[in-house]
């Protein structure tokens, strides 16, 4: 059976790295194409003329194929999901220490900052950023910062935007003193605020 064939129900047999190629230059494709919610694993695997099974098997969601299509070297959904465990009294604090972990390391900033790039200069960047953190990051940060009780979603946004903020200024801008900060004295400047941004107060 050739590899471009699509195979049966059942595990998919590894066609080698072609076909991996094939589905992240598919993917790649449709979220440039139609964003990150239109886009499904269904055309993805279309596009790349392979079973879905077979996109399944190399990376288990559309999530995981969006990370691994655009470079990132760890999902960041895997990080808030432990960030967003333990007290809501200290979930502002992780949250901030997390974010800034994340931007500190070059493998993961470099990727983003051109996903941030493509956002400011087309359309379908942006949709496709927005879709994504939206979906996949910022829905999760609502659902655990309600746990007391609602938290309207333009809290949850405003306290995004203060750490985006944060790390533009530091990472693209070059601000000093910012850029030079410590991400402990970051966190001690930063948590409060994003704090007061998800529960008033």
């Amino acid at each position: 059976m050739s590899a471009g064939v699509r195979r049966g129900p059942g595990r998919p047999a590894d066609d080698g790295a072609d076909r991996r190629q094939a589905i992240l230059d598919a993917a790649r494709e449709q979220f440039a194409e139609k964003g990150y919610a239109a886009a499904s694993v269904r055309a993805i695997a279309r596009v790349a003329d392979v079973d879905p099974a077979l996109v399944h098997h190399y990376f288990g969601s559309k999530e995981k194929v969006f990370v691994a299509a655009m470079e990132l070297p760890f999902d960041p959904a895997d990080r808030l999901s432990v960030a967003l465990e333990g007290d809501l009294d200290d979930l502002a604090e992780r949250l901030t220490r997390m974010f800034l972990g994340m931007w500190a390391d070059p493998m993961f900033r470099t990727p983003m900052l051109g996903l941030v790039r493509s956002a400011f200069t087309s359309e379908q960047g942006a949709t496709m950023l927005r879709e994504f953190v939206g979906e996949a990051l910022l829905g999760r940060v609502a659902q655990a910062a309600s746990t007391a009780g609602p938290v309207d979603p333009l809290r949850v946004q405003a306290a995004a935007g203060q750490l985006v903020g944060v790390v533009i200024l530091r990472y693209v801008v070059r601000l000093e003193p910012l850029a030079s900060a410590s991400d402990e004295d970051l966190v001690a400047l930063v948590a409060p605020v994003v704090h007061r941004h998800l529960y008033g107060g």
